[in-house]
């Protein structure tokens, strides 16, 4: 029997662009030029999508700025930075001899000019003669463009996104992709304006709105432009939640719903995979790049199809989409549906975390009342570990090494005593994580159901009950 295993195809056709893999390169810096973009081609990037091309700007010194976290650094990252500062022509001619030179992945042109249609139509006209595959309309950056009607002034607008979206399609021959803005209240309305306008596919999130500081001692906020500073667009692993979710609002809305590439946070295969299983056809990725370099995409590629080996899936459209079924509205929730907070003894350090969190911030349902011995009192018996430990070993038989077993009957591994264990009153317990969330220690507080022996309800079906003259 052979042992060779054939890979998963990482091919993918978004909107009709062909790509050996989803992993795209986000409109920025890391596509600011040709030279680099060919060497994220070299490195295994399925696609990159060139930093936006129109009108020349000037761009600031300083630039950037980050939020750390618990030691991770850039967990939030800020930039001020505005579209290509260099020429046009110059950004057009590159284009066209990378995709010369790498026919096989995908090429997109970011575009941002004035809002009238002739501007619109000739840098169209412009993108595909240099041979870009796909047009991206940036409708989504949050500073300096938009203060000149450009950028997310139009991507707030339904009527304008609607309206500047169907000039493009006047004109294009490549499939266009809308990117969306998340500074507005509700994403689909500019994704349906943008479906109105014929776009052929999106991509979300750009950056959210942001001051990521202030300087103590200069009451400068960051960056520090000259003793001045503005609001810039936010991005990284902080991001990803919300890019989550937008996502998820967009596929999920028939009127909105088009083929879209997932943006946000995305730094690892695990984080693409997430996107793609919410709908996205690609992933684009900015920060992660920008922090760790292109090389980061070997490992999103192993990663991902390790994962689709594991999982049996031999493409990525046997996997995308597969978790939009299992977002729901609240009201869909089963109420009935119990699980309660498991403490391991053999792994709890006696911190005293959940015991905190549980009773300042939950439902008061973990305790540190243990105690071994007879007692007389409301508090649960339990062996100690070292007990425990000490009973296992005693059922296996061993060649005795005077050294080694000394020491380990003498010293077990878990020495946390047993009254700072915390545990768990059951029948209090709501299931509400907040204990396994903050202990420090993996799998040592974890989720277990409970079976209540009672049938599905939904707040739907039980306020539906009460309209009917039924008890509730």
């Amino acid at each position: 029997m052979s042992n060779y295993i054939v890979k998963p195809d990482l091919a993918v056709t978004f909107a009709g662009i062909k790509s050996p893999n989803p992993f795209w390169l986000a409109s920025a810096p890391p596509t600011n030029t040709g030279e680099q973009i060919m060497r994220a081609f070299d490195a295994g990037w399925g696609g990159a999508v060139w930093k936006t091309m129109g009108a020349q700007v000037t761009n600031t010194s300083s630039r950037y700025s980050s939020i750390n976290w618990n030691g991770q650094r850039m967990m939030g990252f800020s930039n001020i930075e505005l579209i290509s500062d260099r020429p046009l022509d110059i950004n057009l001619r590159e284009l066209a001899e990378v995709k010369k030179r790498y026919p096989k992945q995908a090429l997109i042109a970011s575009l941002m000019v004035e809002s009238t249609r002739e501007a619109w139509h000739t840098v169209v006209q412009q993108a595909e003669d240099a041979g870009a595959d796909g047009l991206e309309l940036n409708f989504g950056c949050p500073h300096g463009m938009s203060e000149r009607g450009m950028g997310s002034a139009v991507g707030q607008v339904p009527e304008y996104t609607e309206m500047i979206t169907a000039w493009v399609k006047e004109k294009a021959t490549t499939p266009v992709i809308v990117k969306l803005t998340p500074n507005i209240s509700d994403i689909r309305v500019i994704a349906q304006a943008a479906k109105r306008g014929g776009a052929d596919a999106l991509a979300a999130i750009n950056t959210i709105n942001s001051i990521t500081g202030i300087d103590l001692d200069t009451f400068i906020p960051q960056p520090n432009v000259d003793g001045r500073s503005t609001h810039g667009g936010y991005s990284g692993p902080a991001v990803k939640p919300i890019a989550l979710n937008m996502v998820q609002q967009v596929m999920s809305d028939p009127e909105s719903m088009l083929p879209i590439s997932g943006i946000g946070g995305v730094a690892t295969w695990k984080d693409a995979a997430e996107y793609i299983l919410l709908g996205s056809g690609t992933v684009q990725v900015c920060t992660a790049v920008m922090h760790y370099g292109y090389r980061i995409v070997e490992d999103m590629i192993d990663g991902l199809q390790n994962w689709m080996c594991e999982k049996g899936f031999q493409s990525i459209e046997d996997f995308r989409g597969l978790s939009l079924p299992k977002v729901t509205e609240w009201k869909d929730l089963n109420l009935n549906y119990k699980v309660v907070a498991h403490i391991d003894e053999a792994k709890c350090i006696g911190c005293g975390l959940c015991y905190t969190a549980c009773w300042d911030g939950a439902h008061q349902c973990i305790h540190v009342d243990r105690v071994s011995g007879p007692i007389d009192g409301p508090v649960e018996l339990h062996l100690k570990p070292s007990e425990i430990e000490a009973a296992s070993r005693n059922t296996i038989t061993v060649t005795p090494i005077p050294k080694l077993d000394a020491a380990s009957v003498t010293t077990p591994s878990y020495a946390t005593p047993l009254a700072r264990i915390p545990r768990v009153d059951e029948t209090e317990c709501v299931g509400c994580n907040l204990c396994s969330l903050v202990c420090p220690v993996d799998d040592c507080i974890t989720m277990v159901e409970v079976k209540t022996h009672l049938p599905s309800e939904t707040w739907e079906e039980r306020t539906a009950e009460c309209l009917t003259g039924k008890s509730c």
